[in-house]
């Protein structure tokens, strides 16, 4: 036992009201991987793709069917009296679900969209239809009445649809090309007839889907009149040769791919105007090498404002676009030394004046703008980092937000719903208490909100509350009680620590989840989860997962650090990794690593790693990382050389790999491959088509060249992830066999 005392303040959460109801649980279960996988799910009646009306009148989510965890239904309830009802049944409407072409089948990985069924829906703005796509046809649900009516039935796939602002129409794209639907005559309207093969209309591509949180090619104007529509060009783009491996044979498959430093399709913007039948083309500037990276409309559909990145991303333009005749004029400019962030928070309002973020201050912060561009005030402002524009009520000039703070400061490990002020940069003030996770989905008039709440004694609930954060109504309460799935297991559940670490002037926060009968004088093996690269965080006061769980019921400390780049924080702290992806998170799972071995209960010759797609590259770089010590590594799917990555996302961080040589050979794996200190299983699916599997190959070419021993786990047919139950169920055997072997056990046994 290594004798190191690391600077780390310790914080123990509550589980006061969990220990409570366990007083009445009766002979408590060791939870398996066989429920894990199987129905109905732990996390039980979860509410998903919440959303209000606009009206507040009405709410609409999706549910999962309790048969099967993989088929979703869309429900509603009133905001009022009333119980919630099914809207839409998937299975009796299409009892059938037959095969997704490959557009849908492509548009849904990138969108991580796993279950079948109803998977999105949309309102108009009036709120009197609800469309669902689904299986590749368009329903219609009448509020009034609850009728649903199929708008299609055809062979080839409608997606992306969506209902007219005014409900007037429904459109979809259909074989690359835009069609609208007139709902009063049941007409159908080519609005583009040319596209086919690399030539595609109204659909995001293949990097704004992955990348950039964009998922639709078109926007309807408030008024109907007009739609902009983006014209993508894929002609100039690699074609990456990528075998599709199934469990009934292979394919070749001609990928479009833009690699790091190659070229992008060609992305241009249009603008339809259904009265006159005309489109004319958006002046997005001289330069064609950039990202089409948002598109909204004015209050009242006189202004199209558009966001044009830059290919280097230090450079974020909002321009002005005049919709009858293309013209465009920048009115603000956002800039960065590393990279300006993509987000949502753009809003039109009705007077004119629009609200946009920016991360100028160092934090990401919201502002007030006019038409034209020029700033009127800071609506948000101090050391933290807004995590998103939730509403506005432009009635009252309140502003609502959600943001991880307490005191005006960060505190990363939870999240509320916050409310600032239009008309005067003031402090802001919490709608939903502290203590755990909440996400909000406001009405258009941000009069009401849907809260999702969770904590490390409540699994996810949803609720309706006004704006003041008064509660209305459960939209699913999910209550942790005799009835729930979880319940038979929650008293083996493990406790759950959080602490904080100091590494270069920035504090890192972790969590530590011990096993059930913990007993600080013996010692423990870890298994040390890690994602590492840039997200939301995975630190966070908040439910656990019951894969979680598996691990403590094996005997396993399950710990996990938020290491710099990871987590909606500082500009600073974010781009602490800007050209050298791979070094500094893991000088600070080093940091973590050594953290662990100055407690007395941990096994400090028994630590492993496991993560999945970046979590897969910091796993790799960590097992080949001496001062990690590590034993053994679960490395998924992993990016192993950063040049074999698509452009957007790498050269976001690294730049390219002309201008960054020597950043992209520090971050490749193959080099450090001898360096291994303990035992690697490697997986990956075989029909990957965002991590191409050219990633796990290398390694396994390298590795047997080095005559290194290794395991392996291929699914065929499986993309970015590893989808159903019973595949999962496999992977977790597969993962629990792993570490029993290496770090539990079997391995104690064997010494």
């Amino acid at each position: 036992m290594r004798n190191i005392l690391l600077a780390s303040t310790l914080f123990v959460a509550s589980v006061t009201p969990l220990s409570a109801a366990l007083a009445q649980t009766p002979d408590p279960a060791v939870l398996t991987p066989e429920r894990v996988f199987a129905n109905p799910s732990l996390a039980g009646p979860v509410a998903k793709g919440v959303s209000l009306s606009p009206d507040g009148a009405l709410v609409a989510f999706l549910r999962s069917r309790p048969d099967d965890v993989d088929t979703q239904d869309l429900w509603a309830a009133p905001t009022g009296a009333g119980e919630p009802f099914k809207l839409i049944d998937a299975r009796a409407l299409v009892p059938d679900a037959g095969e997704l072409s490959e557009a849908e089948k492509a548009r849904r990985e990138r969108m991580r969209i796993s279950q079948r069924g109803v998977v999105e829906y949309s309102w108009d703005e009036q709120g009197r239809y609800i469309l669902a796509p689904l299986e590749g046809d368009v329903f219609l649900a009448s509020r009034e009445g609850g009728q649903v009516r199929r708008l299609t039935e055809t062979a080839a796939d409608e997606i992306d649809a969506k209902v007219s602002p005014k409900g007037n129409f429904v459109s979809w794209v259909r074989d690359q090309d835009l069609v609208v639907y007139d709902l009063a005559t049941n007409a159908e309207t080519a609005v583009t007839t040319d596209g086919d093969g690399l030539i595609t209309w109204a659909t995001a591509e293949f990097i704004a889907q992955e990348e950039m949180d964009r998922d639709t090619g078109y926007w309807w104007s408030p008024t109907e009149r007009y739609i902009a529509l983006q014209r993508t060009d894929e002609s100039t783009v690699d074609v990456i040769p990528r075998l599709d491996i199934t469990g009934a044979g292979a394919t070749t498959v001609q990928q479009r791919y833009p690699r790091a430093g190659r070229p992008n399709a060609v992305v241009e913007l249009y603008v339809h105007d259904r009265q006159s039948g005309q489109r004319v083309k958006v002046d997005l500037g001289d330069n064609p090498d950039i990202y089409l990276a948002r598109v909204n409309w004015s209050a009242n559909g006189a202004i199209l404002y558009v966001q044009r990145e830059s290919r280097d991303q230090k450079t974020l333009d909002l321009l002005s676009v005049d919709p009858a005749t293309g013209q465009s004029r920048v009115i603000v400019t956002q800039r960065s030394d590393a990279w300006v962030s993509l987000n949502n928070d753009f809003r039109a309002l009705e007077d004119g004046n629009f609200i946009w973020s920016s991360e100028e201050s160092g934090w990401r912060h919201l502002y007030l703008y006019n038409r034209d561009g020029r700033r009127l005030r800071a609506i948000t402002r101090g050391d933290y980092a807004i995590k998103g524009l939730s509403g506005v009520n432009q009635r009252t000039g309140e502003v609502f937000f959600t943001a991880s703070m307490r005191d005006g400061k960060e505190m990363p490990i939870e999240q509320q719903l916050f409310r600032a002020s239009l008309n005067r940069t003031t402090t802001p003030v919490a709608v939903t208490p502290a203590g755990g996770w909440w996400s909000a989905s406001m009405n258009r008039t941000g009069t009401s909100f849907v809260g999702n709440y969770t904590d490390l004694t409540t699994p996810m609930q949803s609720g309706l509350y006004q704006a003041d954060g008064t509660f209305v109504r459960w939209i699913e309460q999910n209550k942790l009680d005799e009835t729930h799935p979880s319940w038979p297991y929650v008293s083996r559940r493990g406790e759950v620590t959080f602490g904080e670490l100091e590494s270069h002037g920035e504090t890192l926060v972790w969590q530590m989840t011990t096993p059930p009968g913990f007993d600080p004088t013996k010692t423990y093996p870890v298994v040390m989860q890690v994602y590492g690269g840039p997200s939301g965080g995975g630190v966070r006061r908040g439910w656990q997962p019951a894969t979680n769980q598996l691990l403590t019921e094996a005997g396993y400390i399950v710990f996990r650090l938020d290491n710099r780049g990871e987590g909606d924080r500082s500009a600073r702290f974010k781009q602490a990794l800007y050209l050298k992806m791979g070094q500094p998170e893991i000088e600070d799972q080093v940091l973590a690593a050594d953290y662990l071995r100055s407690l007395p209960y941990v096994d400090d010759a028994r630590i492993a790693m496991m993560g999945w797609s970046y979590g897969g590259f910091m796993s790799l770089m960590a097992i080949t990382e001496p001062k990690m010590g590590l034993a053994a590594a679960a490395v998924g799917a992993p990016p192993t050389e950063w040049g074999l990555y698509d452009t957007h996302y790498t050269e976001r961080f690294m730049s390219t790999p002309e201008l960054n040589p020597e950043g992209y050979a520090a971050s490749d794996a193959i080099p450090r491959l001898p360096n291994m200190t303990g035992r690697m299983l490697l997986m990956h699916g075989m029909a990957d088509d965002n991590v191409i599997l050219e990633n796990s190959t290398r390694v396994i070419n390298a590795l047997q060249q080095n005559s290194q021993p290794f395991e392996l786990m291929l699914y065929p047919g499986q993309r970015h992830g590893v989808r159903g139950n019973e595949r999962q169920l496999q992977q977790w055997r597969t993962y629990l066999d792993f570490f029993d072997r290496t770090i539990g056990r079997q391995s104690h046994d064997a010494e």
